[in-house]
């Protein structure tokens, strides 16, 4: 056995065990990392020193990226490896919007079931089934790999009384969308969309009526919300979860700076998976249409969020989840030059302020048009956007919209 620096780490090796590290993140699988992607992933969690078997060293695998058809693993690795022949763009996408859509949503509305059916056990005192979750997970990133705008366009569908089971979600794909950018191992993304889908887990454990208040919580009830990152830890670390999924489920309300809860960790206590986590959690915490307020636009929550860097938020990835899924997100709202109103359908990775907006209603005139698909990347198309818009700007009705016109 011999023992290393992270540095010295090269693809091929076979890690037996961690010895040194900096912050919460704890790995504890054995197993070979195969390329440098996985030896990134190890040195953002924190890895310092391991401890490696040479006789067991492989030689290293010539490409890092997922094949489409690569078979999936029963349970996430925490030691990642890739089973990859090709690569591929990030923004690649093998099936149409429209082709993905309804095997979208059926993943979409299983998961919610999913997410109650997990709090419907806890109140029951029984465990929680965490191999649904892990396989939920992975037909999430299947989806997404295939053709991300599907999910992310649903998860623009807001119902205002169902917050608790859908906001866990939207966290789960948007997470699952950031790292899928940030070319993260699969086995990775696997293990981050599934403490997301159980982040919030512990709330089943805050009374209803802080849980459900329509309004600001006062300071005592907030000092009580404030433990369901606590609830959560406690819940997932019985669940055999790797460590990766329940940091983030503890951890994501921590900032930078130490002003967060429930813990107070700072700087590099906060590895790169929760900071990715609280990043995306805001968000869409800020996006979300609630029984007692509206959601903001994504433009407006993304400087909300560039206001709390460097402090809160890890500045670089928060470049980096705005270029992920652009200024004006599928789903999204928009107004164009024209006066023409529509929702961003389908984004374009190539030139993101040209995607394609399916309108249906015209600002000028105040009335409904006929729906029409725009590519403003066309150059026949003379228009291009405005600015995004809130629904009740021209009394539209936006989720019968989506359910009549972008939905199968």
């Amino acid at each position: 056995m011999k023992v290393i620096n992270i540095k010295e780490l090269e693809p091929g090796m076979f890690v037996m065990r961690v010895v040194s590290q900096k912050g919460q993140v704890k790995v504890k699988n054995q197993g070979w990392v195969k390329t440098a992607k996985s030896i990134a992933a190890l040195a953002a969690a924190g890895i310092v020193e391991i401890e490696i078997d040479p006789s067991k060293t492989l030689a290293a695998e010539p490409t890092n990226a997922w094949r489409d058809n690569a078979p999936k693993p029963t349970a996430p690795a925490t030691v990642a490896t890739s089973t990859a022949t090709t690569k591929r763009s990030p923004s690649h996408k093998s099936t149409s919007i429209e082709g993905e859509m309804s095997v979208a949503i059926e993943l979409y509305q299983e998961a919610k079931q999913l997410q109650q059916k997990a709090f419907d056990d806890i109140k029951a005192g029984r465990n929680i089934d965490v191999s649904a979750f892990q396989a939920a997970a992975s037909g999430i990133i299947d989806s997404i790999f295939r053709n991300q705008d599907a999910l992310a366009c649903i998860a623009r569908i807001r119902e205002k009384d169902a917050y608790l089971l859908e906001h866990s979600l939207n966290v789960s794909i948007l997470i699952s969308i950031f790292a899928k950018h940030l070319e993260l191992e699969r086995d990775v993304i696997e293990v981050l969309a599934t403490g997301a889908l159980l982040h919030d887990i512990g709330k089943i454990q805050i009374p209803d009526k802080v849980l459900h208040k329509a309004g600001k919580l006062t300071e005592p009830e907030f000092q009580v919300m404030q433990q369901h990152a606590k609830f959560s830890k406690a819940i997932l670390e019985q669940s055999g979860l790797p460590e990766i999924a329940i940091d983030i489920a503890a951890y994501h309300h921590e900032r930078l700076d130490g002003s967060g809860y429930p813990f107070q960790l700072t700087g590099d206590a906060i590895s790169q998976y929760v900071r990715m986590a609280s990043i995306v959690d805001v968000y869409d915490a800020l996006t979300a249409e609630r029984v007692y307020k509206t959601g903001m636009t994504p433009i407006k929550a993304f400087k909300i969020l560039r206001e709390g860097c460097p402090h809160h938020f890890d500045e670089s990835l928060l470049s980096q989840f705005i270029q992920c899924i652009g200024l004006y997100p599928v789903g999204t709202l928009v107004k164009l030059k024209s006066g023409r109103v529509g929702v961003v359908a389908q984004s374009n990775s190539n030139a993101p302020l040209k995607p394609i907006v399916k309108v249906f209603y015209h600002a000028k005139h105040m009335h409904h048009v006929q729906v029409q698909d725009i590519d403003l990347a066309s150059k026949k198309v003379d228009d291009e956007l405005e600015a995004a818009i809130k629904p009740e700007e021209f009394n539209i009705d936006l989720i019968r919209f989506f359910r009549q016109s972008m939905l199968p």
